[in-house]
């Protein structure tokens, strides 16, 4: 069965092209030469100037016709999937974006892409045509191999170059400075996954918990696997392989390219950990981190450093109309502003009853136990944070023990709600909060502890709109509470009655899953609910 959004893998290529376009018709065209020749171009070329020419197998996307426009490139030749471009397709945009000042063709150093793009030149220069052609090998993972691949460092080359044609420098000039570009980036790049190319079954080639390190942009193995820990360690391990080609004393200006596969979030990561490795503050600007050029779906990320002159930062940080490139700025420290006035927490007067202390610390043991358990039930029918959710505030409560007022309920259960509505996420720490703050309030009105939980109890009910049966937490919350004045064993087995039976509810009334089918939670108890139960058992053991 299909596991892409595709059609043919045949038509692949020519119907992404087709894509790109129509979202641009004002920038972008084609050559007409489907389905052999595959040529973006930009819609009016200025054949005053120097023209930039790159491309190669499809697959990387946005690269290369992503970067095709004014101060970037002028055309882009497109493959197959991980597959050269033709002499013919090279030619047919040499021929069709060239002016009398010539081009440049920007090539990445690949067998098939060098001899295609260089047949290509040679044909076109016996035409009358101006071409010069630069080789990007920036790849720095086979530090042995004499012909280095050509990586997302080649995106330094296509900007820098692109600026100066586009400022009306000639061929001489703009390939000079390509070259020296070339002579000076430096890449690497690490996976946690395999790419999956169209049509064909996915290699797995790495196991769980093992990530691949100086993989290239086709697929094609790295030169070392390694146990795959943190964010902290892959950016650590690439950087140690960066440092040791570092100029001392050099400011870099960093490219941080997702190979297809990475979310946003973690891309995120990554660029803050890059900030925070032993070259961070050799950072001077930062170019992403965003996809640049992929490797189709591959989970993984590379780094290219430049050593940029302050000519080629103005040239990086010069403003394009090609939605695909991020842009230059600042790798700066975050700016922390204050929070504003009546944000500022209550303060508690901290008091100790080692009982009541005891029980807040095995809760919260229980719920950072119970974070995977909770989290693979929640992936059933939500968006499986609950046991994060909950374990999170769990953490946040364990590091406050000593500062919680344990010897006076009314202030406790305010306290804890505070600390709720800063540390929990999402509805169910909204909930919680009015839950405890709640209580709070009815204990300070002279109810005892377990009055005032059901007060609280009440208050969610009325603000969250959950009653019985609607299957929430309150299902397994309600009758536990109704019991817990006889014994914590009551209340456990009453909550453990109530999330047993929100699994026969096939229609949640309130929550997330109140989108979900009712084949799906057909026989799912509801996570909020399993979590009141198994945080009672705990407390009953």
């Amino acid at each position: 069965m299909p596991s892409q959004f595709i059609n043919a893998k045949e038509n692949l290529v020519t119907e992404a092209i087709d894509g790109l376009l129509r979202a641009a018709p004002d920038r972008l065209a084609r050559l007409d030469g489907y389905p052999h020749i595959k040529v973006v171009t930009q819609r009016n070329v200025d054949k005053s100037k120097v023209a930039l020419i790159s491309g190669g197998g499809s697959g990387h996307e946005p690269a290369h016709a992503g970067f095709v426009g004014p101060g970037l490139l002028t055309a882009a030749v497109c493959g197959e999937v991980f597959a050269s471009p033709s002499v013919e397709a090279v030619l047919a945009a040499i021929l069709a974006v060239t002016g009398p000042n010539g081009c440049l063709l920007i090539v990445k150093n690949y067998t098939g892409d060098r001899l295609n793009f260089g047949l290509a030149a040679e044909r076109a220069r016996a035409l009358g045509k101006r071409v010069s052609m630069v080789v990007v090998a920036d790849d720095i993972a086979l530090p042995d191999l004499p012909q280095p691949r050509g990586v997302a460092g080649t995106l330094f080359v296509h900007k820098i170059a692109g600026a100066y044609a586009e400022q009306g420098y000639d061929l001489a000039t703009v390939t000079a400075v390509a070259e020296a570009v070339v002579a000076r980036v430096l890449s690497i790049g690490m996976s946690l996954d395999t790419c999956t190319v169209p049509g064909s079954p996915k290699e797995q080639r790495l196991a769980d918990g093992e990530a691949e390190l100086g993989l290239g942009i086709h697929g094609e193995p790295g030169v070392e696997r390694i146990a795959f820990e943190s964010a902290a360690q892959a950016v650590q391990i690439t950087t140690d392989r960066l440092a040791a080609k570092l100029e001392d004393g050099q400011e870099y200006i960093a490219l941080i390219n997702n190979l297809g596969g990475a979310t946003p979030l973690e891309m995120s990561v990554i660029a803050n950990e890059l900030a925070r490795s032993a070259i961070g503050d050799r950072i001077k600007g930062v170019i992403g981190p965003a996809p640049m050029m992929t490797s189709l779906d591959m989970r993984g990320f590379s780094i290219s450093l430049l050593p940029a002159t302050e000519a080629e930062q103005l040239s990086l940080a010069a403003p394009v109309a090609a939605a695909a490139w991020p842009g230059l700025t600042p790798f700066t420290t975050p700016v922390v502003q204050p929070l504003p006035a009546g944000m500022e927490p209550a303060t508690f007067t901290a008091s100790a009853d080692p009982a009541t202390r005891a029980l807040f610390e095995k809760a919260c043991a229980i719920l950072i136990a119970e974070e995977a358990a909770l989290n693979a039930l929640d992936a059933k029918q939500g968006d499986g944070d609950t046991g994060s959710t909950l374990a999170t505030a769990a953490r946040t409560m364990q590091a406050s023990l000593d500062q919680l007022p344990f010897a006076d309920t009314a202030a406790l259960f305010t306290a804890v709600g505070q600390q709720l509505s800063q540390s929990m996420g999402g509805s169910s720490g909204v909930l919680l909060a009015i839950f405890f703050s709640a209580a709070g309030d009815a204990a300070r009105g002279g109810a005892d502890a377990i009055s005032a939980l059901r007060a609280g109890l009440a208050r969610i009910q009325a603000v969250g709109g959950a009653e019985l049966g609607d299957r929430t937490m309150v299902d397994a919350l309600s009758p536990a509470l109704e019991m817990l004045d006889k014994s914590v064993d009551a209340a456990a087995i009453a909550a453990r009655a109530g999330a047993e039976a929100t699994a026969r509810m096939t229609r949640a009334k309130a929550g997330r899953a109140a989108y979900v089918s009712a084949d799906q939670l057909n026989g799912v108890p509801d996570p909020g609910a399993e979590a009141v139960a198994r945080l009672l058992a705990g407390l009953a053991d």
